[in-house]
């Protein structure tokens, strides 16, 4: 069908059309009108009837067009009120994918796409998942809402999720019997869309209502809220290989522990703490007994298989506030604060004996011996402590490995050097 033209973007050559005709017939209406002022009797009143008429049709067609001409201005001024409309969102969104630019962690970017959200969907509640670091679940990151029924739950699976298994926008319409998540929130409707970025997902952006149209209103918010999960998943990614680099650059890629660099600031640190708090801080080498041997004697790889779960021990029986590192090669650190040297002794004995356990699982004899220094008993600071630590350990070894050893404590100004105190193993 062709489309009609327009009264106020016409096209000149029917605009020129439409102007001759309409003036020949108000011309021929001023000619019926003038000859029945002349004219008499029937003759008159045959002009006065064509003048009358032709002037009615001029009329009727000023209306018509006048009607459309009113129909096409409401329309440009609703396609106005639209494109500023869709001016303004893209510029929130703009706004908003430059502040994500410096968000440094989850909080901060669930704080930025809050506050978007807010504003381009305030009719609307949400919730921002993100992937752990198993990804086995995800997490609520953030969650915003106007009013108090909305409650969406701390952790959702994956396999719960249809979004999630497609790796598209899916909405849950409980009232329009739609296929719903298992993790649907409450009676609201909800869209849902995966936010992928360099082909991995790293969360879900949930957008709830629970207006009896729900649905359709869902569906009419669905380019934005596309556009919501598109912005979040490049930061996402960005604050993900962020992370990684910084992993990278503090841990040992075999072990998984802390690396030297690390150490040393932290070893620095962590003594200024104690000694503004008057609290001891121990420190732990650790040494793999005969560790050469045993990669001559069955290979590089069950030499990594035993560090690493050597390593595995010391996580499981350490505090999450020590630090253990891996020093260089088959050595380990440990940093322990507020711990004694008693204490430490104690706490080195049982990771020597969890260590020889190892044996049993890797076929093989696996020891470890273990040097001992702690500020202020047995070191002034971080410029001795390793050190003395170290003279502990090399004290283990020449005493026959697979035992524990303390460095020497201070001696008072009426005291003598105390000797080295060994716990040596069966």
């Amino acid at each position: 069908m062709q489309k009609r033209d327009s009264i106020l973007s016409p096209n000149k050559a029917m605009t020129a059309a439409r102007r001759l005709s309409v003036h020949a017939v108000q011309a021929c209406c001023a000619v019926c009108a003038v000859s029945s002022v002349l004219a008499e009797g029937t003759t008159a009143r045959i002009l006065a009837g064509m003048a009358a008429a032709t002037a009615l049709f001029t009329l009727g067609v000023g209306i018509r067009y006048g009607r459309r001409a009113v129909a096409e201005l409401d329309g440009h001024l609703t396609l106005v009120a639209q494109t500023g409309a869709a001016r303004a969102q893209v510029e929130e969104l703009f706004a908003m994918a430059d502040m994500l630019q410096a968000a440094d962690d989850h909080e901060d970017a669930g704080a930025v796409l809050m506050a978007s959200a807010e504003r381009l969907l305030p009719e609307f509640d949400g919730a921002l998942y993100v992937f752990n670091n198993s990804r086995d679940r995800l997490d609520l990151a953030r969650s915003w809402s106007r009013k108090d029924g909305f409650a969406p739950p701390a952790t959702l699976f994956p396999g719960s999720c249809w979004a999630l298994k497609r790796g598209k926008p899916h909405v849950n319409d409980r009232l329009g019997g739609s296929l719903c998540c298992q993790h649907a929130i409450g009676g609201a409707s909800t869209i849902e869309v995966p936010m992928m970025a360099r082909g991995q997902v790293f969360g879900l952006l949930v957008i709830a209502s629970e207006a009896e149209d729900a649905s359709a209103r869902l569906l009419d918010v669905t380019r934005v809220v596309r556009a919501l999960a598109d912005s979040m998943s490049l930061a996402l990614s960005n604050i993900a290989l962020r992370e990684k680099l910084r992993t990278q650059s503090l841990r040992d890629p075999l072990t998984g522990l802390y690396n030297r660099r690390y150490m040393e600031d932290a070893l620095e640190r962590y003594i200024n703490l104690a000694q503004r708090t008057g609290t001891p801080i121990s420190v732990l080498m650790i040494d793999l007994d005969n560790f050469k041997r045993l990669n001559d004697d069955h290979g590089h790889a069950k030499g990594d298989a035993v560090l690493c779960d050597v390593a595995g021990q010391l996580v499981e029986t350490l505090r999450p506030s020590d630090v253990i590192a891996r020093y260089g090669g088959e050595e380990l650190l440990v940093i322990m604060p507020k711990c004694s040297l008693d204490h430490a002794a104690a706490k080195a004995e049982l990771l020597r004996q969890r260590v020889e356990a190892l044996s049993a699982a890797h076929g093989t004899p696996v020891s470890a011996s273990f040097g001992i220094a702690t500020v202020p008993e047995t070191a002034t600071g971080a410029s001795d402590v390793v050190a003395m630590a170290d003279s502990a350990l090399y004290a283990a070894k020449q005493s026959g490995k697979n035992r524990v050893v303390t460095a020497p404590r201070r001696a008072r100004s009426d005291d003598k050097a105390m000797p080295l105190l060994t716990a040596a193993g069966p």
